[in-house]
């Protein structure tokens, strides 16, 4: 992976996840996430966090459901500066999954993945993690681009 890529992932705060719903419909949503390379692979996690999610429960959010129905996904991670010379971005495409609690062949993945975004996100700090579903996303292919100065 290159040196822009890296550096958004580490540095932006958020990404949008783009499912794809019943209708062949692409379904962006901002989310929050840790990356990190297991074994030579990278990996994003996100978590089905306490943030209010209207009435739907957070096991039946639709992009929750378009993963267990297509779990190819894709997401966007950018920088935006009024100086265009500033401007970045990185697109992952991967294969997603659902990392269920109580599950014993994810509870080891899981505790680094909560601990990582915890650490991203002090606002985690107070959410029950363990007791929630894990998006793990295996990333497959990286294009990234950065403006130059003048170009």
């Amino acid at each position: 992976m290159n040196a822009t890529a890296l550096t958004l992932l580490e540095t932006e705060r958020r990404g949008v996840l783009v499912t794809v719903d019943d209708e062949g419909r692409p379904r962006p949503t901002p989310f929050c996430y840790a990356a990190s390379d297991e074994d030579g692979h990278l990996v994003i996690h996100t978590p089905i966090d306490e943030k209010p999610k209207g009435t739907v429960a957070p096991d039946e959010l639709p992009r929750v459901r378009d993963i267990r129905a297509r779990p190819a996904v894709t997401v966007l991670v950018d920088h935006w500066d009024e100086d265009w010379t500033g401007l970045a971005w990185v697109v992952l495409r991967g294969t997603a999954s659902e990392l269920s609690p109580g599950d014993p062949a994810t509870i080891g993945e899981r505790t680094l993945a909560i601990a990582a975004l915890r650490a991203r996100y002090p606002q985690y700090v107070g959410h029950h993690l363990e007791s929630r579903s894990i998006i793990r996303i295996e990333v497959e292919s990286v294009r990234s681009w950065e403006a130059t100065p003048g170009g």
